[in-house]
């Protein structure tokens, strides 16, 4: 197994007895599954530190793992902002959209729009989410998987994938969302030590901090703005501060994927504390991910000039890419036995965002679907249904598995694919957003807006891809060259400006044909609820997050 020794084998094979332990004890002993809300939102009375953890552990995939080392290691440190926005988008979470979701008693998001607009909201933003997830987070966490099986424990590819998804697949068809949620606990736990060690033995491996500053003074092309949040030209100031909270409020307080957690919550305050602790552990990314890609740069400079050359275990052709930092610190520096603790938190995180997505598309056929279909379904019958989605889902997910070695012959493809995130996102977080705040938005409205986003969204998709991988050309100073051009954060403001016209415009010319709105489903202004924030713990715990966040800006400017 290469570089992998015996020590590290029994290392992994302790975390897969552990994980399938915890799945055992939460399907057999707690008798998970027993009703759609055992199996689907964990008897809706989980913990905070569950919640936090599971938000954290379910985010994390291949795009931190690799992506965020690779960012760090050629010097795209913005990147991190996104992990930083995330601490203070999850406490837009806890605070402004919980005690609507909760309330509401719903199980997925699609459902909330139904109550808050109509049916066709609900359609809509369930098939996008279900198309997303198999287009992107399932067939690349799969994907990512196989790599790090191939890579650093030197199993085939093919049976690298089929180890991932089975073994994922498993505890989640039989145990639901509370055998996600627990084991995503561990998990949690398991890749935060990795990124430390990697961090710690990769800073011993060069001689400390201030050999790592040495070397990106000496060798990096920009090392004033090497390690800046705020001066990169890639990612302008106005682009971050306004476009990514657009996408942040779509991903966390709006997707299936990240909300199903906190609507497995005791209560409001449970789901708003675990939006907080998650909002607390989403600060350590730049630390256990991004500063070791940075120490690996450090490294391939001074020390290991061919680090982050490696062979594609697929086609065999050997190339240099700093998205080899974090595994290639993983084989250089760590000692046995950390190693393999170290992978194992490569396979946790992934396996962690599998399962999540696994659990969360199949809530969303099942009560999205399935169940408009055959609304007397019983309960035995809704988390069959649930369980058997879910083999389909790994069934898809292995079959689309092929496509992805495209991403091996330049990446292209796997950039336009995540970037359909981008472009969907902005309407949705608009349908949320003004859903709650503003009742005079009606259905017409919302779907008017939907659709419209969708439509300028998928457009510059596809006019992107085509302008830069099939030769069209298109004038860059005329308005369809503008909007194609611009930077995906800037249009993400464009599109997001543009649904909330469109939704007030069609809401406002349609209000006699509006539904009423359940008062349950929108802001009523409440001066007793101000008065109990200056006796919250939690009020004061979302303030010294804030102010971390103040700190970090200031630090890394």
């Amino acid at each position: 197994m290469g570089n992998i020794a015996v020590w590290d084998v029994v290392v992994i094979a302790g975390y897969f007895l552990l994980v399938f332990g915890i799945a055992w004890f939460v399907t057999v002993k707690e008798k998970s599954g027993a009703s759609s809300k055992d199996y689907f939102l964990g008897g809706r009375n989980l913990g905070w530190f569950a919640i936090g953890a599971s938000l954290f552990a379910s985010n994390i995939g291949s795009e931190h793992l690799i992506g965020l080392s690779g960012a760090g290691a050629r010097g795209a440190f913005p990147e991190a902002q996104f992990e930083i926005l995330a601490a203070l988008i999850l406490l837009l979470l806890g605070w402004v959209f919980v005690p609507f979701y909760i309330k509401s008693g719903v199980f997925t998001m699609p459902e909330f729009l139904e109550k808050r607009y109509n049916k066709g909201s609900r359609m809509y933003l369930s098939l996008v989410s279900i198309i997303s997830y198999v287009l992107t987070k399932i067939s690349f966490t799969i994907f990512a998987g196989a790599l790090v099986f191939e890579v650093l424990l030197g199993i085939e590819f093919w049976t690298g994938a089929l180890i991932t998804v089975i073994a994922t697949g498993i505890y989640t068809v039989f145990g639901g969302l509370k055998a996600v949620v627990y084991t995503d606990m561990v998990q949690s736990i398991i890749f935060i030590l990795g990124g430390v060690a990697c961090t710690y033995y990769g800073l011993e491996a060069i001689g400390g901090w201030d050999n790592v500053m040495l070397a990106i003074e000496a060798n990096a092309p920009e090392p004033d703005t090497f390690m800046s949040l705020w001066r990169n030209k890639e990612y302008p100031w106005t682009g971050v501060l306004l476009g990514a909270p657009i996408l942040g409020i779509w991903y966390w307080c709006t997707d299936q994927f990240i909300v199903q957690r906190v609507l497995s919550a005791k209560n409001v305050n449970v789901a708003r504390q675990g939006t907080i602790f998650g909002a607390v552990l989403k600060l350590l990314p730049l630390f256990i991910f991004v500063i070791p890609g940075i120490v690996a740069y450090a490294l391939s400079v001074t020390e290991f000039p061919d680090l982050f050359t490696v062979a594609n275990p697929i086609t065999g052709e050997v190339k240099t890419t700093t998205d080899a930092a974090l595994p290639a610190l993983i084989l250089r520096v760590l000692p046995v036995g950390i190693k393999g603790l170290v992978v194992a938190g490569f396979l946790a995180a992934l396996m962690s965002s599998l399962s999540s997505v696994f659990n969360s598309t199949s809530t969303l056929f099942t009560f999205d679907f399935y169940m408009q279909w055959k609304p007397n379904a019983s309960e035995k019958e809704l988390v069959n249904v649930g369980r058997l989605a879910t083999v389909v889902l790994v069934l898809v997910g292995l079959a689309w598995i092929p496509f992805m070695q495209a991403l091996t012959e330049g990446g292209g493809i796997y950039r336009y694919l995540q970037s359909v995130q981008a472009y969907i996102s902005p309407p949705i977080a608009a349908a949320f957003l003004l859903g709650i705040f503003y009742k005079k938005i009606n259905g017409k409205g919302a779907l008017a807006a939907l659709w419209t986003g969708f439509v300028l969204g998928i457009g510059r998709l596809v006019l992107e891809y085509m302008s830069q991988e099939s030769g069209l050309k298109i004038d860059e100073t005329s308005l369809l060259g503008t909007l194609v051009t611009m930077n995906f954060l800037h249009y993400a403001i464009f599109l997001f400006v543009v649904s909330i016209a469109v939704m007030v415009t069609v809401s406002l010319s349609t209000t006699k044909t509006a539904k009423e709105v359940d008062p349950v489903l929108v802001y009523q202004k409440n001066a007793e609820d101000k008065l109990s924030l200056w006796t919250n713990k939690e009020f004061y715990l979302t303030l010294a997050i804030i102010a971390v966040v103040l700190v970090m800006w200031v630090w890394f400017w």
